[in-house]
């Protein structure tokens, strides 16, 4: 089980920044009242399983491949913050649609910092064991289609409730999956960052002078 407790605010000024939002004395206390009704509202489940690392049609594209290159292991993952966080945003988007940001930034801050808790269990199980970092499917050419197989082999619409739409997209929208590599050998540490991701050229976060935390 996770727990959020808080979450990380300069993260979530870090994705109103990229929203054009100005910081004020209002908005500091925007800050505070968002933080606790995303902290009330979230329902944090995940799911990870163990599967072999050469599976052609659930690694598809050459991105994941190199990802995964000298691991003979991958572990597949899942988690979601759940349907209250999407209901609370869609509400407060007929009302005001300023809080409706904020509270989207922290939605999102929060289910990062439930995949990193997911990281650290993974690790705590592999501890004799070399791990990649997390890769999701839609990054470079990994299809996003590969969510639905990834929620199947999870079972995670009957475990946790976690879907997909006609478009892979997830649903809830807070969610997410990923996958890391396991290795029995040390692996080459593979830079996270615009220099060498394949979306680079059309990526939002670039394009308004900022990253997306990779």
């Amino acid at each position: 089980m996770i727990k959020l407790s808080s979450l990380n605010r300069h993260e979530c000024i870090r994705y109103l920044g990229d929203a054009k939002v100005e910081m004020n004395s209002k908005m500091e206390k925007l800050l505070d009242i968002c933080e606790q009704e995303v902290l009330k509202n979230a329902d944090p489940k995940y799911l990870y399983k163990e599967v072999p690392a050469n599976i052609e049609e659930l690694f598809e594209g050459n991105d994941i491949k190199n990802h995964l290159q000298g691991c003979n292991k991958a572990v597949i993952m899942c988690a979601t913050l759940g349907n209250r966080i999407d209901n609370l945003i869609r509400k407060t988007q007929l009302l005001d649609m300023a809080k409706a940001v904020v509270l989207d930034s922290f939605a999102s801050v929060a289910i990062e910092q439930v995949c990193c808790s997911v990281d650290e269990m993974i690790a705590e199980k592999y501890t004799k064991k070399y791990l990649t970092f997390r890769f999701s499917p839609g990054y470079g050419d990994f299809p996003i289609s590969l969510q639905k197989q990834f929620l199947n082999i999870l079972d995670a619409p009957r475990k946790i409730g976690l879907c997909t739409n006609d478009n892979f997209l997830l649903t809830p929208t807070k969610s997410v999956t990923a996958v890391v590599g396991i290795s029995d050998k040390e692996i080459e540490q593979r830079k996270r960052g615009c220099a060498v991701c394949s979306l680079k050229g059309s990526c939002r976060y670039r394009k308004a002078g900022s990253h997306c935390g990779f």
